[in-house]
């Protein structure tokens, strides 16, 4: 439109309009640009927390499969030892077994050997019981003999009883010899032929001969005279009937006197000659 037709064209902007105008675009500008920071900021705050998650889960699940693992591996080496353990049981009872298979036939053969053993103690005390009778027996029939060879020897000579037999004392009362003699004089032989016919119908006597002197002289000659008359007296025996087996010799000479007065009564019964008889069936047993 022309001016003439009364129509004003507006007029330019100024320049403080324009700095207004500006800084009001700066101002939105800022604004948005403020706004989208703001949720940039806060977005990358929730991939953070996100990602710290997910290291935390990570680990986590690195740390179960670690001990996994772990727990894997004792379990391994728990089957192995155990496997080890059920061979080793399985020896052990292989052995017990055996053991056992052995401690039963040891148990037989224990048996077996009690049962020997009870049969021959049986037998033993079987045997012993009749060796026991048989040993009464003999001391029945010993002694049943003893007290009548007592009695027979008793009347000829002073005959006593001693702990292992018989001790019949012939002193110059019954058998006188000459002064250092040793032969025998008649009535000498003629008891000692009594004596014999007794001991004949003995069995199983063996006989010792001891020959005493009085107390007086030397022991030396006294021993050699007392064992020269007490041989004087078993080679009678001996000549008479009577076995040289039965027979042991010794000379004692003055060592054990009856009587020890110094009468002449006192050496009349210690010159003597002892015969002692000992049931031999009983020294044997």
């Amino acid at each position: 439109m022309s001016p003439s037709m009364g129509t004003q064209a507006p007029e330019p902007t100024s320049g403080a309009g324009r700095t207004l105008a500006i800084v009001l675009v700066v101002l939105v500008i800022a604004g948005v640009g403020g706004f989208l920071a703001n949720r940039g900021l806060r977005h990358v705050e929730q991939l953070n927390t996100r990602i710290d998650t997910l290291e935390e889960t990570l680990q986590r699940t690195e740390d179960e499969a670690v001990a996994a693992r772990q727990l894997a591996v004792e379990a391994e080496r728990s089957a192995r030892l155990a496997a080890a353990s059920r061979a080793d049981a399985l020896d052990d009872a292989e052995l017990a077994r055996q053991e056992a298979d052995d401690a039963g036939q040891r148990a037989a053969v224990s048996d077996q050997r009690a049962a020997t053993a009870e049969q021959t103690s049986r037998q033993a005390e079987a045997e012993a019981r009749l060796a026991r009778e048989q040993a009464d027996e003999i001391r029945r029939v010993a002694e049943a003999e003893m007290n009548r060879l007592t009695d027979a020897l008793g009347r000829i000579a002073e005959t006593r009883r001693t702990a292992l037999g018989l001790v019949m004392s012939l002193d110059e009362g019954y058998l006188k010899f000459d002064f250092d003699r040793a032969e025998l004089r008649p009535a000498g032989r003629e008891l000692l032929s009594r004596i014999v016919g007794i001991l004949f119908t003995t069995d199983d006597f063996a006989i010792t001969v001891s020959g005493h002197s009085d107390t007086r002289g030397d022991q030396e000659y006294n021993q050699e005279l007392s064992e020269r008359r007490a041989q004087a007296v078993a080679d009678y025996l001996v000549a008479a009937g009577l076995s040289a087996d039965l027979f042991t010799v010794e000379g004692l000479g003055k060592l054990q006197p009856l009587d020890p007065g110094d009468t002449e009564e006192a050496h009349s019964r210690n010159r003597r000659v002892e015969l002692g008889f000992v049931n031999a069936r009983i020294i044997r047993r």
